[in-house]
Order: structure tokens, then sequence, then C-alpha cells
């Protein structure tokens, strides 16, 4: 099996990712495999990159506990919704302060291409959405889900990222959450 980190995005404790986050856990565990929840709300991090690349602010202890758990993780899993087209400030806060030059990548001198340090691990992106998948996809051209599987994750070496879309959730019923919460862990049973 392989060791999983679960990394909910989402600031409100009672939200549907909060739910599934816990789903996939269930099911991971379930499986027996080795699997770890982290809620990015628990953890004690100032989530604004201040000085951009220029130079790396000093990262707190949940922050460096995270890239531990990271390099140790063989699979990400992102629950999170999607907010005016993508991520939640407090997930793109997360990733700005510790996927950083030197753990997630690293440029190489006189050249435009960079490595991948992150290489060897797959994720799964869990997406609650207001907005029907089929306009997301026509209008948006998926630009939160793009940002987050090439942008961040494949940039760093991560492949390949699947993704789970889960919309329209202000329209969804008690049938509907509970249908998605038990294919998030069947999701977690298969570990992908």
């Amino acid at each position: 099996m392989k060791k999983t980190l679960i990394i909910n995005g989402h600031p409100d404790k009672e939200s549907l990712c909060f739910a599934l986050a816990e789903s996939y856990k269930q099911g991971a565990d379930a499986a027996g495999a080795e699997c770890t929840l982290v809620h990015l709300i628990d953890l004690k991090f100032n989530p604004i990159l201040t000085f951009g690349y220029r130079k790396i602010s000093e990262l707190e202890p949940d922050l460096l506990r995270m890239q531990r758990e990271i390099l140790a993780a063989d699979h990400l899993v992102w629950v999170y919704p999607n907010w005016w087209s993508t991520m939640p400030a407090l997930l793109k806060g997360f990733i700005d302060r510790i996927f950083v030059p030197g753990f997630a990548f690293k440029y190489r001198k006189g050249s435009p291409l960079w490595d991948k340090l992150l290489s060897g691990k797959t994720a799964r992106l869990i997406v609650t959405m207001d907005t029907p998948d089929w306009y997301y996809w026509l209008i948006n051209r998926r630009s939160g889900h793009n940002a987050m599987k090439i942008g961040v994750l494949e940039f760093c070496g991560i492949k390949p990222v699947k993704i789970t879309a889960f919309a329209p959730v202000k329209s969804s019923d008690e049938t509907k959450r509970k249908k998605w919460l038990a294919e998030v862990k069947n999701l977690g049973e298969t570990q992908t």
C-alpha cells in the first residue's frame, strides 16, 4: 500500500470538504493503508510569501512538518473547494510557502529548465464546486484544476494527477452528498 497524505484546504470544519477528506481516510484505513489527514486550518503559519523567491521566509514548525510529510508520502490527496475558479487563499498560501525552490523544484543555472524534486509521487484532487462541471470546462477552461494539476503538482514532478470534481454543491441534496462520500471512500480504499 502507498503512504498517503490527505491535505484538506477548506477552512470551514463543517464543510462538505471536511466530510470528503474524512471519507477518503476511512476508505484508506479500511484497506490497511498508512494514511495521514491534515486540515490546513489547524496549522499555524503565515500564508503570505512576503518576499517572493528573492528571500525565502523561515518556515514555521507546522510547515517544516508538512514538508517532511509530503516527502514521505507516495500519494497526495488534495481536498478543497473551487472558489472564484481556483483554490481558497488558505491552500494557495500553504503552497506558496512550502513549495519553494530547493524543496519542490530547483532552477538550473543558465537554463530555462528546472529539476522536479517531487517526482515519483502521484496525486488526486477532490474538488467541490457550485459551478456545473460542463460550464467550468467550457467557459472557465478548468482554470483552477489546471493551475493545481499543471502549474503546481506536475511542475514539481508529481504525476499522474487525477481529478474528481463534485458539482454543483449548492443544489445538491443529502442523497447526492451521500453518494459523493461513498465514491470518495472507494477512492480511499483503492488508493487512487
